[in-house]
């Protein structure tokens, strides 16, 4: 069991939602927290909002599809804290419209951040990690949209970033576990975040965002979603009892299972067959 206590975390998409509630979680528990967003001045928000839940939390400017800015948010927080135990690799976007309509550009957006944004949070912070020797633990949220296709919604890039992340941080898992570095990846449904709203930060070289209905309806379904607060408090249990998988509605297991057994009938089909 990792004990939060005085260990150091690092925090992307920090500034709200699952990332915010995550920065506040582990400052209570006794963590230093730096958390990293694209955006500065909710960034600055965020830092005064959650004041005095910890004694040590700071702030530092990150794009996470830029490698060199992950990279820099990383020399600050291993300078700030001198060491780094947690990494916490949460920041998200989603684009979506017609499979067919969905731009170049949207998919490049969606596929830097949600995928690469977690292959550079893991490159910049995991060398460090192994070279203290303390052991650790890695925190990738991904989606139930990572085990489940998105039902025709349009929002491909997303899924198709999620199912990729499923499996990276599996991966990870196994490659880390002689180090003493766990891993979770974190499988939400809805959660009451900015996620609809992410077009608001996406960055010019990925060209102008483009409304559509499909994010109207998601954005109805985030607004009654879960409050990040208690994916948070799933989240640190998890890191406390080095957990892979973390899910956070049951109401989606039927439809998990309905697609193993798709999956398994496939196989089914193979038995006895000549090859």
């Amino acid at each position: 069991m990792l004990d939060l206590n005085g260990k150091a975390a690092f925090v992307t998409g920090g500034a709200s939602g699952i990332g915010l509630a995550l920065g506040r979680a582990l400052a209570e528990a006794g963590c230093r927290v730096m958390l990293a967003d694209i955006e500065e001045a909710p960034l600055h928000d965020a830092l005064r909002g959650i004041e005095g839940a910890g004694s040590d939390i700071r702030g530092v400017v990150c794009d996470v599809a830029d490698p060199a800015s992950v990279e820099a948010a990383a020399k600050k927080t291993i300078a700030a804290f001198g060491k780094v135990h947690i990494l916490c690799n949460n920041a998200g976007v989603a684009a979506g419209s017609g499979i067919d309509e969905i731009s170049l550009d949207s998919w490049r957006w969606v596929i830097d951040v949600n995928l690469l944004g977690v292959v550079h949070g893991v490159r910049a912070f995991l060398p460090h990690m192994r070279a203290h020797g303390e052991g650790g633990h890695i925190v990738n949220t991904a989606s139930m949209a990572g085990l489940l296709s998105d039902g025709g919604m349009g929002f491909s890039p997303y899924s198709a970033s999620k199912y990729a992340l499923v499996a990276i941080s599996e991966g990870l898992r196994a490659e880390l576990q002689p180090h003493g570095i766990g891993v979770t990846v974190v499988c939400p449904g809805f959660v009451r975040t900015r996620i609809a709203e992410a077009g608001r930060n996406r960055p010019a070289r990925y060209g102008a965002h483009a409304a559509s209905p499909r994010t109207a309806a998601v954005a109805d379904l985030v607004r009654t979603g879960m409050d990040p607060k208690a994916v948070a408090d799933r989240v640190l249990a998890a890191i406390r009892d080095d957990e892979l998988y973390l899910f956070t509605h049951p109401q989606y297991r039927e439809a998990v299972e309905t697609r193993f057994a798709g999956i398994l009938a496939a196989f089914d089909q193979i038995e006895g067959k000549p090859r």
